[in-house]
């Protein structure tokens, strides 16, 4: 027997079509402030030799975001109405961070993608197997982020100043959007 997606839901749950919805709104906003952070630090710290690793980053990033947008369409799914506020939120979080130096650069990477880690692993199990291809795009971009996350590991991300503290504080807010994007 396989598991359908709101299997076991309970009254007030969301329906399987909400729990899709939520998942594509909210997914859709994250890759693109992933992109804003990514251009943010670009901004700051082109010509460096962290550009190319920002660059390829960010050009996975961007497919990310493309795969949403185009379930965003085929789903008839609402964006969220945020986008705005998570454009000029995720370039300032990237431009902040990169003019820290490229450790904090690093660390933000690693911050967020722990984060979007979390989340991703809490909807691979919240779908079931009627959502197989959603499923499969989350699986992968997850592994991806952790790709991320390791690069800024390797990249003296944990040698940024106040590291746990800007850590914790981007981790909050990327959780924060989280919460606020799947609904608005």
């Amino acid at each position: 027997m396989t598991k359908r997606t709101g299997e076991g839901r309970l009254p007030g749950d969301p329906t399987p079509r909400e729990v899709v919805a939520r998942t594509i709104r909210v997914d859709h906003a994250g890759e693109y402030g992933a992109k804003r952070i990514y251009q943010g630090q670009l901004a700051v710290l082109r010509g460096t030799k962290w550009e190319p690793l920002l660059r390829h980053m960010q050009a996975q990033e961007q497919v990310h975001l493309d795969t949403f947008s185009r379930l965003i369409g085929q789903r008839r799914v609402r964006p969220t109405a945020l986008l705005p506020l998570w454009h000029v939120a995720g370039f300032a979080l990237g431009a902040a961070t990169a003019m820290l130096g490229h450790r904090a650069a690093m660390a933000c990477t690693v911050a967020v993608e722990e984060a979007i880690d979390e989340h991703y692993r809490s909807q691979e199990a919240a779908l079931g197997e009627d959502e197989a291809e959603l499923k499969a795009h989350i699986a992968q971009f997850r592994a991806e982020e952790l790709e991320h996350r390791d690069i800024g590991l390797e990249n003296e991300a944990e040698q940024a100043p106040a590291y746990r503290l800007l850590s914790a504080a981007i981790k909050a807010g990327c959780k924060a959007a989280i919460r606020i994007s799947e609904r608005i």
